[in-house]
């Protein structure tokens, strides 16, 4: 994967340890991948960065995860939403981002590095038909 065709990763959870750690994982299995610690922050980074995948916890601070990812594929229809947590409440809150017309896709915490890298190279390899 040269530079100009790395797949951007936004990474956005509150508990900084692990937005910093997956980022760290994602940018040695060959990614370009940067950390945010809120929706807030996605959302705003997203601007910039235009993310082709983006990994969010879904319980944070102000804003959810859910609801960052669905204002940046608002405004990036193209981006891929991999969320993730480890809270019970969090079913509710997908099933109401469906509604929507949002279906995004939920690994449990803790997440293996090696799911998420599999899950995303799934994801790159649809992006890249």
């Amino acid at each position: 994967m040269t530079e100009s065709t790395k797949s951007r990763v936004l990474v956005a959870d509150d508990e900084q340890v692990i937005a910093n750690s997956l980022t760290m994982i994602l940018n040695q299995a060959g990614f370009d991948a940067i950390a945010v610690y809120s929706g807030e922050q996605a959302v705003e980074m997203a601007e910039t960065f235009q993310p082709d995948l983006l990994v969010s916890d879904v319980v944070m601070g102000e804003m959810t995860g859910i609801e960052a990812a669905i204002q940046i594929r608002k405004k990036f229809p193209e981006c891929k939403v991999l969320l993730f947590s480890g809270q019970a409440a969090t079913t509710g809150l997908l099933q109401k981002a469906k509604a929507e017309g949002y279906d995004f896709e939920l690994l449990l915490k803790p997440v293996h590095p090696a799911d998420l890298l599999a899950k995303l190279q799934q994801r790159e390899i649809q992006t890249n038909v």
